[in-house]
């Protein structure tokens, strides 16, 4: 039986997030360079976003680019760019006939200006669309994310907007970028790291978090699945006790 045919669809979870990682390495295990690897990751989007798509996944989030990944070698990093700009101009017609809204998270006006008007003509374009969410994540880090959102609290306490006493865990999350997409209830990493590299930490509090060893331009819909089964088997208690979660 494949993992497929074992999933419970009444128990989906709404959001799943990826932190895509391994094409680098992937690639000098084939004896290739680093662009190698980012360019046969495109595949394993394209294989996640159709799985996650086909199953009823309403929010799909992929890591694709960190702030931190400004300090890589710049001819990794201008090629990165290329890639996402190519890509872009790809899939969106694949996007608007699969019914997929394209949303970005992060700092964009970081990013190139050829690679923010290709991304805001993708975001405009699939505006309508209403099966699934893809968003990328880019230029992003919590922590720039965190202290953003505290900036901004901080300009609207000083305008009398809001007043200090007024703050609270809802008010906080509207001024993070990801105010309009609903907290993810699974988080994948791929390549055999255990750690979230600065990724949704406020978002991901109480996320189920998922580890594989493959590398990312190896992983398939079958992989998604096998996650998804994951998650099906755990007992989400949110801070409650087994017997209180049974109760219900």
């Amino acid at each position: 039986m494949s993992f497929k045919e074992s999933i419970d669809y009444s128990n989906l979870p709404k959001h799943v997030a990826v932190i895509m990682d391994g094409n680098g390495r992937w690639a000098k295990q084939k004896g290739k360079n680093r662009a190698f690897g980012h360019h046969n990751g495109v595949l394993s989007v394209r294989e996640a976003t159709e799985a996650a798509a086909e199953l009823g996944i309403k929010f799909l989030t992929l890591y694709a680019f960190s702030t931190e990944n400004w300090n890589r070698p710049k001819f990794e990093v201008d090629i990165l760019m290329k890639l996402l700009v190519n890509t872009i101009n790809k899939e969106t017609k694949t996007l608007n006939k699969n019914n997929i809204r394209l949303l970005a998270i992060g700092n964009i006006d970081s990013l190139p200006d050829n690679c923010k008007k290709e991304l805001q003509e993708a975001i405009k374009n699939t505006s309508n669309n209403t099966r699934m969410t893809l968003v990328l994540a880019l230029s992003y880090s919590s922590k720039w994310e965190i202290i953003n959102a505290v900036k901004l609290i901080a300009a609207d306490v000083h305008k009398n907007k809001i007043n200090i006493n007024e703050i609270n865990q809802d008010m906080f999350s509207e001024y993070l970028t990801t105010k309009d997409i609903p907290d993810p209830e699974l988080l994948i990493r791929t390549s055999g790291e255990f750690r979230i590299s600065n990724f949704l930490l406020w978002q991901i509090a109480y996320s189920e978090l998922y580890f594989t060893p493959k590398f990312w331009p190896d992983f398939r819909k079958e992989d998604l699945y096998e996650a998804i089964v994951n998650y099906q088997s755990r007992e989400r208690r949110f801070g409650k006790t087994s017997e209180q979660i049974k109760q219900k």
